[in-house]
């Protein structure tokens, strides 16, 4: 009978929660220590029932130490003889970087699309907050428990607080990727209550990425592309009419065809376009008749009203002027 002199956990692994210590030939006699480190909860438990709880310290295990234990094995006057007893080490540490991911899509109502199926995954950090209850609901008299035990049934309660967390906030879907934070606060808060039954703490929840169906993203895109040209429609139209005269200018053929399958109209819009805003040129360039004083093109030699030479002279002196002048510079005639 080996009789310890110290109990301790020197914990060498990152993804231990739980560790029993090892009593299959040692007993606890009076002048044993225990020490518990920091990020550390020490239990003591006798038949499967849990006993003293030991927070971070250096303990001289007596009567007045462990009180509860004492008090189940019905020591009146403390224990004289060695005793066994399982000893459980809680690691009470952050454990990070936990993923989660959305194996099927949630389903959202969304004000602009309706119904939505959005995918999500991100990482999230627990720890220990209730060691005595966390033993008490979960980890039992394992001898080992470590987070690969914890994470699976973790991810589901995520997914279900997920849901409702994204379906009270009201954020659109097109607004959750800038919203990261506060979606992961929020499942936080959410889920935390949940968590505390466990004797655990929600330190953190981030999402990384949300993602939508396939079909949503290309009518997305389709819709920014045409904005995108909704400004500049009359630029592209033009566009694309030239590109197609000069494919009709390589191929004479083309042009017929092109006309059968309706681009031809296109290109009589255009060429009435151009025709009417030649002919609207034109007729904003005219003179005043000085003989009659009518409106005449100002390319024209003689007043088609009067027969008059055209031409811009004062109608009191006959000296020329200059077009657009008010008073003749000869006579001070009024035009």
């Amino acid at each position: 009978m080996g009789l310890l002199k110290n109990i301790e956990w020197t914990d060498d692994r990152k993804d231990t929660i739980v560790y029993k210590y090892d009593m299959a030939n040692d007993y606890v006699s009076k002048g044993s220590v225990l020490t518990v480190r920091d990020s550390q909860v020490a239990i003591f438990a006798h038949k499967g029932k849990m006993a003293d709880v030991f927070l971070p310290g250096f303990y001289k295990l007596d009567t007045d130490s462990i009180p509860i234990l004492t008090k189940i094995m019905s020591w009146k006057y403390g224990f004289e003889n060695p005793f066994r007893s399982d000893i459980y080490f809680v690691s009470t540490r952050q454990f990070a970087g936990c993923k989660w991911g959305t194996a099927n899509p949630i389903i959202l109502r969304d004000a602009d699309y309706g119904a939505v199926r959005v995918r999500g995954y991100g990482t999230y950090a627990f720890r220990v907050q209730d060691a005595y209850v966390f033993m008490q609901e979960l980890s039992g008299t394992n001898s080992t428990f470590r987070t690969d035990d914890i994470t699976g049934y973790i991810r589901s309660m995520v997914i279900s607080g997920i849901s409702d967390a994204l379906g009270e906030s009201g954020i659109p879907v097109l607004d959750m990727a800038g919203n990261l934070l506060e979606l992961g606060e929020a499942v936080r808060k959410s889920m935390q209550p949940m968590f505390g039954k466990m004797g655990l703490e929600l330190t953190n929840f981030v999402f990384e990425n949300f993602s939508l169906p396939k079909e949503l993203e290309e009518a997305l895109d389709k819709n920014t592309s045409l904005g995108m040209m909704r400004g500049n429609m009359d630029v592209y139209t033009r566009m694309a009419q030239a590109d197609a005269l000069k494919e009709a200018a390589k191929n004479p053929g083309m042009a017929g065809a092109t006309m059968g399958a309706g681009l031809g109209f296109g290109m009589g819009n255009m060429f009435g376009n151009m025709m009417r805003e030649s002919k609207d040129s034109s007729a904003a360039e005219t003179v005043v008749c000085a003989g009659c004083g009518a409106r005449i093109p100002a390319s024209a030699k003689f007043c088609p009203e009067c027969g008059k030479a055209a031409g811009a002279v004062c109608p009191k002196c006959g000296k020329p002027v200059k077009a657009g002048a008010k008073f003749c510079p000869e006579c001070g005639e009024k035009l």
